[in-house]
């Protein structure tokens, strides 16, 4: 089996970033309805505090230095979603809190009652790793009339 060459767009970062937006609409669809889960729904999404736009009580920040999972699932309160991140009052230790998390610092978006998970790379994790110069000068003509393209897009655990 021949080794697929590197990639001079960045597929990963494009569908991590379309990912998040589905973790952005269904939180646009709660706040829609009032901030009320539908049914059952409930959900775990764990984040990097130390993530850039991150704002988080000291107190939470010096507990979870690196990564915190929240829950909104009952008492969650002022939900609010922008294209880039969402604010959430949440309690902890009886301490009411006001937590604002870009949607790029979010490393798991969970929701237990229907079994579906999304995880995802950081920027971090996506830093651009060195590449060769692209060897072509001007478009190539292609070696035969075929326009079909596999795409595979291997999952990472």
């Amino acid at each position: 089996m021949t080794q697929s060459p590197d990639s001079l767009i960045p597929y990963d970062e494009i569908v991590q970033e379309a990912l998040r937006a589905v973790v952005g609409s269904v939180l646009g669809q709660v706040e829609a309805g009032g901030g009320v889960l539908p049914g059952n729904h409930h959900f775990y999404i764990t984040f990097k505090t130390t993530a850039p736009g991150v704002i988080i009580p000291v107190r939470l920040k010096e507990r979870f230095p690196d990564e915190m999972t929240i829950v909104l699932q009952n008492k969650f309160w002022d939900l609010k979603v922008g294209a880039s991140s969402f604010t959430v009052g949440l309690s902890f230790s009886q301490v009411p809190s006001t937590l604002i998390v870009p949607f790029s610092a979010i490393t798991a978006f969970v929701d237990p009652s229907v079994d579906f998970g999304l995880q995802f790379q950081t920027a971090e994790d996506l830093a651009e790793a060195p590449h060769d110069d692209a060897e072509n000068d001007s478009p190539a003509e292609p070696d035969d009339a075929s326009n079909v393209v596999t795409i595979d897009f291997g999952r990472k655990k």
